[in-house]
């Protein structure tokens, strides 16, 4: 397994730094990104360090929990859809992008990455129980 070091990403996981978290199993956990893009902007990472997202074993049940994540997104706060994105250069630990879509949201067509949301905490916890509540089996 590579390296975790300081990977903030890992420090989410042990606990050592406060998150949104929205979907917890043995393997993953979601949680909202800090820089939201839309009410719901959700990142899975797989709980062990693993660099890309084609790296982690259970490629196909992490994109199971995405698609179980996305869906109870797009139910619990009303969006059309969800795009899902998998870049993965601005940490260095596998993740996938959850961004719900809204009409008139700011993202003509494809995700503009400039165009990040004030959330306050509050109202991102209210968001992340929607959301929670929404997930089936979880």
């Amino acid at each position: 397994m590579p390296e975790t070091g300081a990977c903030v990403f890992c420090r989410i996981v042990s606990g050592e730094l406060p998150s949104h978290k929205i979907y917890e199993d043995g393997d993953f956990l979601a949680f909202h990104d800090i820089r939201p893009l839309n009410p719901g902007h959700t990142l899975v990472i797989p709980k062990a360090h693993y660099r890309w997202t084609y790296d982690v074993p259970n490629y196909g049940d992490y994109f199971e929990a995405v698609k179980k994540i996305g869906l109870a997104a797009i139910s619990a706060l009303g969006a059309d859809s969800f795009s899902v994105v998998t870049l993965g250069h601005e940490v260095r630990h596998a993740h996938v992008w959850i961004v719900p879509r809204f009409p008139d949201d700011g993202h003509p067509g494809v995700l503009d990455w400039n165009s990040v949301k004030d959330i306050p905490q509050d109202e991102m916890e209210l968001i992340a129980e929607k959301i929670r509540s929404h997930i089936e089996g979880a």
